[in-house]
């Protein structure tokens, strides 16, 4: 499948673009076939070794890492971009500014983040609503998670910088040692007998090795000091925080509907319901990822050829987004109906004793609407290779607004919350967001054929 989808997206981006890129494109792809892969072999033996409940206070605490993520501003694709363009243009000196810069900063709003953990980690795990003994395991490994959040944004920076020193290919292959790393370690520490405190060790883990990798693929690439002082530049911190505030802006709604959605699952519907939750959203994400990542490709290629348009702009583009759709449909498309088809014989073995009634109902709902969601991509990453993020962000905006309305309203209605409730959520948000991006995506092409 694999060569499969490589081969058709680069019948869609071969003018115009290098090996390296066709690297990195096929870089992408193979990391999202082992991350979907890792997840399929992992949580069975998760729930084997933690039970739901064990497992789902560790979803817990990974949801408060997932809300500190929002303190990274939009900094680290920022870096990315910024890198990429001091690279270009040969500027040592520039990359050395922004990542040092990026560094100084994620690391201080790593520090207060901590901090205000460490004072008020109490609250924070009351508001999961977890029976006393979940709540003090909790209580003890969140402090811990603290420490990780500073160290993530660090490593993060760094995979940045490497992915903006144009390659994507070894940040990518880093990831994947990382992730199955994790998976090993953490397998090997349940084994004997470690119990949660094995994820948390795992994970720590994966962002050592992905610190080393990426600081020695960083310092082969370049050389540059990766951390001074002095490359401090205000003109710099603007764009940094400028460009970043435009994604910030954006991710910020996305990033927060799977913690909202675990709080509400867990005060409502109870801690044992949020594994069950997080398998099948995560395998949707992971199988969307997989056919996805390759279009990625589409945002340079899209910036390019609409760089002083003419008469043919429109029809090249539209050429991109009609390619693009047909090999989802014909590649995506299938796969997305067999996994539907043979859904409960594939949990029931997949999962075994962990399986539970709920699944298949859950899965196939979450299912479809990542399907909505893969056929958006096209014209999401058109709309970002011309430069409407503003557009994005309403359509964001939008999809966010509906999702927690119609969570609130089943609660409001019925008085509880299941799994179900939310994968409906999901899937209903997902497909207006469709419709929108794909007649505002019309309406771009359209303007940039009037200009020509």
């Amino acid at each position: 499948m694999r060569h499969l989808l490589s081969g058709g997206i680069k019948k869609i981006i071969h003018q115009g673009f290098g090996s390296q890129l066709r690297r990195n494109v096929v870089s992408g792809v193979i990391c999202a076939f082992v991350n979907f892969m890792a997840l399929a072999v992992s949580y069975p033996i998760y729930l084997h070794f933690l039970g739901y409940e064990t497992y789902g206070i560790w979803l817990v605490l990974t949801t408060v890492l997932s809300f500190a993520q929002m303190g990274n501003l939009g900094i680290t694709p920022a870096v990315t971009k910024l890198v990429a363009e001091e690279y270009g243009s040969g500027d040592i000196k520039g990359i050395q500014s922004y990542v040092s810069m990026a560094l100084i900063i994620l690391s201080t709003i790593g520090a207060i983040m901590l901090t205000v953990i460490l004072c008020l980690k109490s609250p924070i795990i009351a508001l999961f609503k977890m029976i006393p003994e979940n709540e003090s395991t909790a209580l003890c490994i969140l402090p811990y998670i603290g420490l990780l959040i500073i160290y993530v944004f660090v490593v993060q920076v760094l995979n940045s910088t490497l992915t903006g020193l144009g390659r994507m290919d070894q940040a990518n292959y880093l990831r994947i040692v990382s992730r199955l790393a994790a998976v090993v370690i953490t397998i090997g520490l349940l084994v004997t007998g470690i119990g949660i405190e094995s994820l948390l060790i795992g994970n720590v883990a994966s962002y050592i090795i992905l610190h080393i990798g990426s600081v020695f693929f960083i310092k082969r690439t370049v050389h540059m000091r990766l951390l001074r002082i002095r490359n401090w530049d205000g003109k710099r911190l603007v764009k940094l925080f400028r460009f970043g505030g435009g994604v910030f802006s954006s991710s910020l709604m996305v990033m927060f509907l799977d913690p909202f959605n675990k709080l509400m699952l867990s005060r409502w519907a109870g801690v044992t319901s949020i594994p069950v939750y997080e398998i099948a959203y995560k395998s949707s994400v992971m199988l969307r990822g997989l056919i996805e990542t390759g279009f990625r490709a589409i945002v340079p290629e899209v910036s390019r050829i609409s760089v002083g348009a003419n008469n043919t702009t429109r029809d090249r583009i539209s050429k991109i987004n009609h390619k693009t759709i047909k090999i989802i449909i014909f590649i995506g498309g299938p796969i997305f109906g067999i996994i539907l088809a043979t859904a409960t014989p594939i949990l029931k073995l997949w999962l075994g004793d962990n399986y539970l009634d709920t699944f298949p109902v859950v899965f196939r709902i979450m299912f479809i609407g990542s399907f909505f969601g893969l056929l958006g991509s096209a014209p999401y990453y058109i709309i970002m290779g011309l430069g409407r993020v503003g557009k994005f962000v309403f359509i964001v905006m939008v999809q966010c607004g509906l999702h927690v309305g119609i969570i609130l309203g089943f609660i409001f209605l019925r008085g509880s919350l299941s799994v179900i409730s939310v994968a409906i959520a999901i899937m209903l948000s997902m497909f207006i967001s469709l419709i929108l991006i794909s007649m505002i995506t019309k309406r771009a092409i359209a303007d940039i054929d009037k200009r020509g």
